[in-house]
């Protein structure tokens, strides 16, 4: 078949890739100039299947009520007059219960270990590099409450076969030495030795070139007007450069294009529960010879990673739900860096960080929908939410098989939403 697939972050560039190793003639659409540009550019790059757990869950309204009013809460709620957020909130609600925390749990766990191991099988086919490092990631822990609820978590997640062990601080210090100036913060930990980190934009751009050498059509510079249906099916999609429009067909759809995917598919009267999540990141170029942690980490308390990309480190996490709001918030950036200072003392960079901001695609339950719309030839891939670096390969390897008349390897509800 002929695909056109809108969108070149890292989920719908896996997506075309795959398409394409299926025998398909694939076109990618994008409006930015090259490929993973926006949400996929500076991430906290994690491939983090221990980061499962949802945020709605039973433990989260105590979080709220202490959040509640601080600019710079892990999460942050601003109220608007926008009747997409108004819904999406009602529907957090139930996300909620321990049923079906549990039941979410389960779906992003399965989906998440299998897209693990197609990145690996990517790595190991085509060379690709991203500055990645295979050594686990940490969970830290600095609430003795936290911590305790932590544990039901990575029982549940142990269930499902990921290997997130328990760890007490003196190990956290032998997984990760640097951590020694925030002992007196910790309280314990997990480690999951199986995870991974890495830059997605790097892979994104990369597995980009490799798709294009394989035949994928690139099509950068070029703005999603409009999908236009016919009766059951799409008839073509008008996209907009910088002089002209143009209405784009082919056999089949894919729409990948992360928080801004309802924008498109409202008018078609498909309704994915899909509002953006705004994140922060912090780069820091890192001084020659400086004490950097090697070990991705994730700071539970405060929703915030750390991730070794070579001779930098990204500081990234929190979520502020402010509809399509790319401004950053200098109160959370500098909240990053406060963090970074608390845990790593000693920690040198050159320079001044480079603070950056994305739109997560989230869904309520952080299952993202993934599968086949209302329409014969329109497909899905979206709401990945936090783990879209993490879910990408399998997502998109999923969704190829879907659309070649092919069961998926993982057990999951493709479009349960």
């Amino acid at each position: 078949m002929n695909i056109l697939v809108l969108g070149a972050g890292v989920v719908g560039t896996t997506t075309a890739w795959y398409l394409k190793q299926a025998g398909h003639t694939v076109t990618v659409i994008d409006r930015q100039p090259i490929a993973g540009n926006e949400t996929s550019f500076a991430n906290g790059g994690q491939i983090s299947v221990s980061h499962a757990e949802p945020w709605a869950n039973p433990h989260v309204f105590a979080h709220l009520m202490r959040w509640l009013g601080r600019e710079d809460a892990p999460l942050l709620w601003r109220w608007r007059a926008d009747l997409a957020q108004w819904l999406w909130g009602l529907r957090f609600l139930p996300e909620c219960l321990p049923g079906r925390t549990r039941r979410n749990v389960e779906a992003i766990v399965n989906l998440a270990l299998y897209s693990r191991g197609c990145l690996q099988a990517l790595r190991a086919e085509t060379g690709l590099h991203y500055d990645h490092l295979e050594r686990g990631i940490l969970h830290l822990y600095t609430d003795p409450a936290e911590y305790a609820q932590a544990a039901a978590a990575a029982s549940l997640m142990r269930s499902f076969g990921l290997d997130r062990e328990p760890v007490d601080v003196d190990r956290c210090l032998e997984i990760e030495p640097t951590l020694r100036d925030a002992r007196a913060y910790l309280v314990g930990g997990d480690y999951t030795p199986s995870d991974e980190s890495g830059d997605a934009h790097r892979f994104t751009r990369a597995l980009a070139e490799r798709a294009q050498a394989a035949g994928v059509d690139f099509r950068f510079g070029l703005t999603v007007d409009r999908i236009a249906p016919a009766g059951r099916r799409i008839a073509g999609v008008v996209v907009r450069g910088a002089e002209s429009e143009e209405l784009l067909t082919a056999d089949a759809y894919v729409v990948a294009l992360g928080a801004y995917s309802p924008v498109l598919l409202n008018p078609l009267g498909v309704r994915v529960p899909v509002y953006p999540a705004k994140g922060y990141s912090a780069t820091l170029t890192l001084a020659e010879g400086t004490l950097a942690p090697q070990v991705s980490l994730t700071d539970d308390g405060r929703k915030i990673v750390f991730s070794r990309l070579g001779n930098r480190l990204r500081v990234a996490g929190t979520a502020e739900f402010n509809g399509y709001n790319l401004e950053l918030n200098p109160v959370r950036c500098e909240a990053l860096m406060a963090r970074t200072r608390e845990l790593f003392p000693h920690l040198e960079y050159v320079g001044e960080p480079a603070f950056w901001c994305g739109l997560r695609p989230a869904t309520p339950s952080n299952v993202p929908c993934i599968g086949a719309s209302r329409y014969d030839n329109l497909w899905l891939n979206t709401g990945h939410g936090t783990l879209g670096w993490t879910m990408a390969c399998g997502s998109g390897a999923a969704l190829a098989d879907l659309i070649s008349g092919r069961r998926p390897a993982p057990t999951f509800p493709f479009m349960a939403c």
